[in-house]
């Protein structure tokens, strides 16, 4: 993968915790935030807004590429919505972390999402999404995710079909969660399981794996009208299915070894049970103690003057009592990061939210 193999994966999970909405440094002021050009009418319209950070910049990413995503990069995510029969706007702010995203890029992405949060009134539900670990609001956004090689130096758009660099993507999953994702260039790369498509710029071939199911083709399918249509409709596309036997043209076109050492290996999840845990500074020190382990968490078991962290296994939620201190509001997402760093699943997606604060999601999580 060029200019990311030396890359460290996640290099997050060891980072320093100021990146992550910490104003211990600085304080995150309103006024600073209006000053953002990127930031001009957003929260204003209902729907989706999507940001890149680009070298310490946050730049709007195309409409039209909205659910790709490079994985060396980082992006700032906002929703905005309202409840049926209300007329309030809502919001939900999330910053995407690829997993070779640098620190530069997913901090300044942590710190703009306070910005953006502040300039919005402290009223979205601040959400950390890691790539390949997203929450499943994060995923509902989007018809389905497609994962990028590269980063911000890279592109996919405006590309001559005839100069184009050979990709193969994979698609992977069921229903609205299926995963289109760029993989090595190599026949140890296809995977029975799933559709692969391989784009050669002018030449176009869809893969279905003898055990692949509809949704990952119908998806597929989708995916090859929009890359034909892109380029004026001048690739020639062939579908291939394994069960069939052996395309020669096909196969001649895939190396027999990767040309690059990205192998998809990321961490295992832990499924552990449900825990509470309550964060107090009485000692002096900023302490966590568990409150209550697995079935039985209720909302009276959340008090207005603590900050607590509720741990199900597939997802953190940060929750701040209105009787908390504002430092220890701006550092809710700093906290979840302390927290994950000792956890067995430290890139599970993280939502940090205020007492008061409507979000579905943490709802479900402590009557489930």
């Amino acid at each position: 993968m060029t200019g990311l193999v030396k890359a460290k994966k996640y290099d997050f999970k060891d980072s320093n915790v100021a990146l992550f909405g910490s104003d211990t440094d600085r304080k995150v002021k309103k006024e600073s935030a209006e000053t953002e050009p990127a930031w001009k009418g957003s929260g204003q319209n209902l729907g989706l807004q999507i940001w890149r950070v680009e070298k310490f910049k946050i730049v709007h990413w195309p409409r039209d590429d909205y659910g790709k995503f490079f994985e060396g990069d980082s992006y700032i995510i906002l929703n905005t919505y309202k409840l049926e029969g209300e007329d309030q706007l809502l919001y939900d702010v999330h910053f995407w972390i690829g997993k070779y995203s640098t620190q530069d890029e997913y901090g300044t992405a942590a710190y703009k999402t306070v910005e953006l949060d502040t300039l919005l009134d402290d009223k979205p539900v601040q959400h950390r999404e890691v790539m390949n670990h997203e929450s499943q609001l994060f995923k509902n956004y989007f018809p389905s995710l497609t994962y990028m090689k590269g980063g911000a130096d890279s592109g996919f758009r405006h590309v001559k079909p005839e100069e184009y660099k050979p990709r193969l993507m994979q698609f992977e999953g069921k229903r609205k969660n299926v995963v289109v994702r760029e993989v090595s260039l190599a026949k140890s790369s296809l995977n029975s399981d799933s559709v692969m498509l391989l784009d050669l710029g002018l030449q176009i071939y869809q893969w279905n794996g003898k055990t692949c199911n509809k949704d990952e083709k119908y998806k597929a399918v989708q995916f090859l009208q929009k890359l034909k249509s892109e380029r004026g409709g001048k690739p020639k596309v062939e579908t291939l299915d394994e069960i069939d036997g052996n395309d020669p043209d096909f196969y001649d076109c895939l190396p027999d070894v990767p040309d690059d050492d990205d192998v998809d290996d990321d961490d295992d999840e832990v499924i552990e049970d449900k825990k509470l845990v309550r964060l107090s500074d009485e000692s002096g020190s900023l302490q966590f103690t568990t409150v209550k382990e697995g079935d039985g968490i209720s909302k009276s078991d959340f008090k207005s003057q603590d900050v607590f962290i509720l741990d199900t296994g597939k997802g953190v939620f940060v929750w701040v009592g209105r009787r908390t201190s504002e430092s220890e509001k701006k550092n809710s997402l700093t906290y979840a990061h302390m927290y994950l760093q000792k956890s067995n699943n430290p890139l599970q997606p993280v939502t940090a939210l205020k007492e008061g604060q409507k979000s579905r999601e943490f709802e479900i999580a402590i009557t489930a």
